[in-house]
């Protein structure tokens, strides 16, 4: 294979697409991962609901160690943003990116969605600006949260969130609100204030945490935090180059298995439905992972292929490349303990000792 020609490319870096690399790497495929970097996950402060994982590891820490877990494995990570996708006349996908080109026969499209962000005056992301209830509502137990929104889903976040505190607001900052009559008489009878008046300044305390915002009436009231519900973007344009069925809400349609409606391709996490969390996002990416390797593994034969081709032969295994063959005998990992092929020398420049 040449540096550009894989069983699976992964384009996106995210919980879902690490997971995907992963999983395709381990079970034999040769796989790459492109990644631009950044993403919803970089912008974590800290970690939650990740178990395993402690409350200081960074999103960067976190991704850059999944990263290095799946390059040590065998899988080639690209630093790209892939612009363009199309499938070829052999049945492969072309994948353009900005810095190099890739051929896959299968194609995991992990590119997540964009958080409509809400205008400034704002604290900082994850220091009072938060984009995840499930996430980071255990942070707000007993402190004065609001919410950002017009809509049906500012309404309920708002309400939700009074399972955790007795101080709720919507911010409507200066807009109507535009939620249905059902959810403005839910509203009413729940203990939430509506707050009509637009934001004019942002007040921090010495850990740049939010203490409080300041509106245009002149009123100041002290918020620890809140979620804007602005919406979403979906990065679909390959998915949508390459003919994925898209839902009306602008995700992905995917099977259990993060199978899209093109044979071949995938999609994973936040670009699909469901709960955007990263435990989520990780089982979705190890699924699509092992569904690959189900398609596209050699053995068993079946008995057409026996009838086409013979029966398998001692010369036809391993299945696995030589180059991953290679690594993941010399991983760390491997039953027999890291080992090199006579001739090779290991990590350290030492020849593999004889057998005497």
């Amino acid at each position: 294979m040449s540096d550009s020609e894989y069983d699976v490319v992964v384009v996106g870096g995210g919980p879902a697409g690490l997971t995907a690399a992963l999983y395709a790497t381990r079970l034999g495929l040769d796989t790459a991962l492109v990644d631009r970097g950044g993403g919803r996950a970089a912008m974590m402060q800290d970690t939650h609901n990740v178990i395993g994982v402690t409350e200081e590891t960074s999103g960067v820490e976190f991704l850059e160690t999944a990263k290095e877990q799946v390059e040590s494995y065998g899988a080639d990570v690209h630093r790209d943003f892939v612009e363009a996708a199309e499938r070829v006349d052999d049945g492969s996908f072309a994948l353009e990116g900005e810095d190099g080109e890739y051929t896959a026969s299968n194609v995991v499209l992990a590119t997540g969605f964009s958080d409509v962000r809400p205008d400034p005056p704002l604290p900082p992301t994850g220091r009072g600006l938060h984009y995840c209830l499930h996430c980071d509502a255990y942070m707000f137990v007993d402190e004065p949260v609001y919410v950002m929104g017009t809509g049906d889903s500012a309404a309920y976040v708002a309400m939700i969130m009074l399972n955790f505190t007795d101080d709720v607001d919507v911010l409507l900052r200066g807009d109507d609100p535009e939620w249905s009559d059902d959810t403005a008489t839910m509203l009413e009878n729940h203990p939430v204030d509506v707050v009509e008046a637009e934001i004019t300044a942002s007040n921090r305390d010495d850990d740049g945490w939010l203490e409080s915002f300041e509106f245009a009436d002149g009123t100041v009231r002290e918020y620890r935090g809140g979620f804007p519900m602005l919406g979403s973007e979906y990065n679909t344009d390959l998915h949508e180059s390459l003919g994925c069925e898209i839902n009306d809400d602008g995700t992905v349609a995917v099977d259990d298995h993060g199978r899209t409606s093109v044979d071949g391709v995938y999609a994973v996490g936040d670009v699909t439905p469901g709960h955007n969390q990263i435990p989520v996002a990780m089982g979705q990416g190890a699924k699509a992972g092992i569904a690959i390797h189900m398609d596209e593994r050699a053995f068993p034969r079946s008995t057409e292929a026996i009838d086409d081709l013979g029966p398998v032969s001692s010369g036809d295994v391993p299945a696995v490349s030589e180059e991953l063959l290679a690594t993941a005998i010399a991983h760390e990992g491997h039953a027999g303990g890291p080992r090199v092929e006579a001739g090779e020398e290991s990590e350290s420049g030492e020849q593999p000792a004889d057998d005497d």
